[in-house]
């Protein structure tokens, strides 16, 4: 299981350029999702993750090379933030992944808090730390106070956004593979297996 006892060194962004989206979704289970809001340090450990892979998939915002004011960032270089709106309502935090012009993204799920667990519980509005604190793309980034301002940004201490750990090193058999959730609309590409998790983790949006 991902160690969770002290900070680790920062996943430099060009990590994610020479990436693509699969590599990326599966090797950074285990590792850290930080953030510094005003001041405020949150991190949990990533649990769950999904791979998009434009311009191929059909679940993708980019799918067929669609280029739009929202997608603009995803066919930037790899290694930074795409924040979207849900509904109107949820901000989803995902991974630009790959080299400038390959439109790549990796959605974060879920996380465990490991740092900075009562603010996460007080912008969630909770008493008690469970799953409902950070298991689900729009909850996790309330809980580490991610909004529209982190879209675009460059990975990075200084920034306010960043992983740390060292990727793949969760053993193949702790991690389980199922199917992207919420893209039935995708036809053939709605039954890949590209929606990965940590076996056994009660910190995992849907099992």
């Amino acid at each position: 299981m991902p160690d969770s006892s002290s900070k680790q060194a920062p996943i430099p962004p060009e990590y994610f350029r020479q990436n693509n989206a699969l590599v990326v979704a599966r090797n950074i289970l285990g590792t850290r999702l930080c953030t510094r809001v005003n001041g405020v340090y949150t991190a949990g450990i990533i649990t769950e993750t999904e791979a998009y892979c434009a311009p191929e998939d059909k679940a993708s915002h980019a799918w067929n090379d669609r280029k739009t004011k929202r997608t603009e960032v995803m066919y930037r270089n790899g290694g930074r933030a795409y924040v979207y709106m849900c509904y109107g309502i949820h901000k989803l935090f995902n991974l630009v992944c790959g080299p400038e012009g390959v439109a790549h993204a990796v959605l974060i799920r879920a996380i465990q808090p490991i740092e900075g667990a009562e603010e996460m519980m007080k912008r969630r509005k909770l008493k008690v730390l469970t799953p409902r604190i950070s298991a689900g793309p729009g909850i996790l980034s309330q809980a580490l106070g991610i909004d529209m301002q982190f879209n675009g940004v460059e990975l990075s201490l200084n920034n306010g956004v960043w992983l740390e750990g060292i990727p793949d090193k969760i053993k193949p058999e702790d991690v389980v593979s199922a199917r992207r959730i919420g893209i039935e609309y995708a036809g053939e590409w709605a039954e890949k297996l590209w929606r990965f998790y940590l076996k056994d983790s009660p910190w995992v949006s849907k099992i």
